[in-house]
C-alpha cells in the first residue's frame, strides 16, 4: 500500500475541512469578533497547513487498490475527528483533551453527545462549528469531500462505493457518480427547506441553520442547554418531526418518490415496515405516557411521545421533556427504537430497520422450515430474493452489534457508574443517538461520567457509524492480502 497516496488524499479532505472552519470563524467575526474567532482561526490555518503538506510534497498516484481507498476512507474519518478538536481546545472552557475528543467525535459520528454543561455559552462561531461537524458527518465526511475534489478522477468512485454500505447501496440501482449526486443533492435540497421552515416557524436564522443542519444529519446538536424545549413551539415541534424522520429514510428511496419510480417510499417494503413500527411506537409510548399521568392531555402525550419517540428512532436525539422520568414502558420503547434506529441509505445510524426486517423474515422462514422439512423457504425483500450471503451478514452484524453494545456496558459499569447509565449509554454511543437514561439522559449530558467512559464511548460511537467492520478492518490491513 502506498502511504504517500493515502496521505495526499487525506490532506484534501483536511482542506475541504478547514474551509468550514474558516467559514465558521467568518461568524465570530460577523458577531463582533467574538470569543470563537481567533480560536476557529488559528484551527483553520493549522488543518489547512496538515491538508497542503503531502499535497505539496507527495506526488499524485496512479489508480488506487481498494486497500489504499480503504485507508483514506477510515483514515479521513479519524483525522476529521482529530482536527475537529482545535477550535475546542484552543477554546478552553470545558473542553480538556477528553471532552474536545468527545465534542468532535461526537460532532462527526452525528451521534449529538455533549459534556457542556452550557451549550448557549459558547460563542456562536464555536456553536455553528458543532453543528457543522453534524451536517459534514451525516452524509460522510468523505462524501462530502468527493463532490467537490474533481482532482480524484475515477478514484472518487473506489472511494464512493467504500464510503456506502452494501445494504445502502441495494435500493439506489445507479452508478457510484450518479449515487453522490442523488444523496448530496436531496441532502443539500432538505437542508434549505428545514432552514427555511423552521425560520417561518419563528427561529431566527442562527437558530434555524443550526438546527437545520443537526435535524438534517440526524445529529442533535442544539444551540439552547435546553434543546428543542427552550422554543416550546409545537410547529418547530412538527417541522423538526418531518425532516428528521425524512432524512432516517433511505435517500435513493426519497429520490424515487420525487421523480415518480416505482421503488418509493410508499411501494418499497423496508420503508413501509419502518413507517408502520415507528407509528406503532409513537401511539404505544403516547398512551403509556397519558396513561401513567405524566401529561394532563393525550394531546400533550401525543406531542412530547411522538417527538421523542422520532428523535430516537431516527438517532437524531433532540429534546423536548426529560424522559428518566417516563414510566417503565415508555423507556423500553425507547430503549428498542434506540437499537432499531433508521433506514440504510439514511443519515440515523442505530442498528437499520432493514437488518432488523431481515431478521424477523428469517424468524419466520426457520418457523415454516421446522413445519415442513422438505419445503425450500428463500427470504425476500420487495419479491426478490436475497442472497444468502446478505441475509447472514445482516445476521452477523445484529450479534456483533449486540456484542459491542454489551462490550461498552461492561466497561462502563467497571468505571463506576450504575447499571442504567452504563447501558443506556453504550446503546446511544453505538447506535450514535446521544441522549440515554440515567445520567445521560435527555437533559443531561456526560460531563458527569468519569472520563474513561468518554473514551469508551467515542470508540463506540466511531464503530457505529463506521458500521464495526470498517474500523475494526482498518487495524488489520497489513492481514490483507
Amino acid at each position: 500500500m502506498r502511504l504517500q497516496v493515502v496521505f495526499r488524499y487525506i490532506g484534501m479532505v483536511l482542506l475541504f475541512e478547514s474551509a468550514f472552519m474558516l467559514l465558521s470563524a467568518g461568524i465570530s467575526y460577523w458577531n463582533g469578533v467574538d470569543g470563537g474567532f481567533t480560536p476557529l482561526l488559528l484551527s483553520f490555518l493549522l488543518t489547512a497547513l496538515l491538508g497542503s503538506f503531502p499535497l505539496i510534497f507527495v506526488n499524485k498516484g496512479g489508480t488506487m487498490t481498494s486497500k489504499e481507498s480503504y485507508a483514506i476512507v477510515i483514515g479521513a474519518w479519524l483525522a476529521s475527528c482529530f482536527v475537529g478538536m482545535f477550535p475546542y481546545l484552543l477554546w478552553g472552557g470545558e473542553f480538556s483533551v477528553v471532552n474536545a475528543w468527545f465534542e468532535s467525535v461526537s460532532g462527526f459520528t452525528t451521534t449529538g453527545a455533549s459534556i457542556l454543561n452550557d451549550v448557549e455559552g459558547l460563542p456562536k462561531g464555536l456553536l455553528f462549528w458543532r453543528s457543522v461537524t453534524n451536517w459534514i458527518g451525516g452524509v460522510g465526511v468523505v462524501m462530502f469531500a468527493l463532490v467537490i475534489l474533481p482532482l480524484m478522477g475515477r478514484s472518487r468512485m473506489t472511494v464512493s462505493s467504500l464510503e456506502i454500505s452494501s445494504m445502502a447501496r441495494d435500493n439506489y440501482r445507479y452508478r457510484s457518480s450518479k449515487i453522490m449526486q442523488i444523496l448530496l443533492s436531496v441532502y443539500l435540497g432538505m437542508t434549505l427547506l428545514c432552514i427555511v421552515a423552521l425560520k417561518v416557524a419563528g427561529m431566527g436564522w442562527f437558530d434555524a441553520v443550526n438546527h437545520g443542519f443537526s435535524a438534517m444529519s440526524t445529529g442533535g446538536f442544539s444551540t439552547k442547554n435546553a434543546s428543542i424545549g427552550a422554543f416550546n413551539s409545537v410547529w418547530i415541534e412538527l417541522i423538526l418531526i418531518f425532516f428528521m424522520f425524512a432524512s432516517s429514510l433511505h435517500y435513493g428511496i426519497i429520490y424515487a418518490t420525487i421523480i415518480g419510480r416505482k421503488n418509493n417510499i410508499f411501494r418499497t417494503e423496508a420503508a413501509k415496515f419502518y413507517i408502520g413500527t415507528t407509528l406503532v411506537i409513537c401511539l404505544a409510548t403516547s398512551l403509556a405516557l397519558w396513561a401513567a399521568g405524566n401529561y394532563g392531555t393525550l394531546w400533550e402525550s401525543l406531542r412530547y411521545g411522538c417527538f421523542q419517540v422520532v428523535s430516537i428512532v431516527t438517532t437524531s436525539g433532540f429534546a423536548t421533556a426529560d424522559t428518566t422520568v417516563w414510566p417503565a414502558l415508555a423507556v423500553c420503547l425507547l430503549m428498542w427504537v434506540s437499537v432499531q434506529g433508521g433506514m440504510a441509505g439514511s443519515t440515523s445510524g442505530g442498528l437499520k430497520s432493514d437488518r432488523v426486517l431481515i431478521a424477523g423474515k428469517l424468524i419466520k422462514a426457520r418457523i415454516k422450515q421446522q413445519q415442513h422439512p422438505n419445503a425450500i423457504i428463500r427470504i425476500k425483500n420487495n419479491g426478490v430474493v436475497q442472497e444468502n450471503d446478505l441475509v447472514n451478514f445482516a445476521i452477523l452484524y445484529i450479534v456483533v452489534y449486540g456484542c459491542t453494545i454489551l462490550g461498552g456496558t461492561l466497561l462502563n459499569a467497571a468505571c463506576g457508574v450504575d447499571l442504567m447509565t452504563a447501558f443506556s449509554a453504550s446503546i446511544a454511543s453505538t447506535g450514535n443517538i446521544g441522549p440515554g437514561f440515567g445520567e445521560v439522559g435527555s437533559l443531561d449530558n456526560f460531563s458527569a461520567v468519569p472520563a474513561t467512559v468518554r473514551i469508551v464511548s467515542t470508540l463506540q460511537m466511531l464503530l457505529g457509524r463506521l458500521e464495526i467492520f470498517g474500523l475494526i478492518q482498518f487495524f488489520l490491513m497489513k492481514w490483507w492480502k
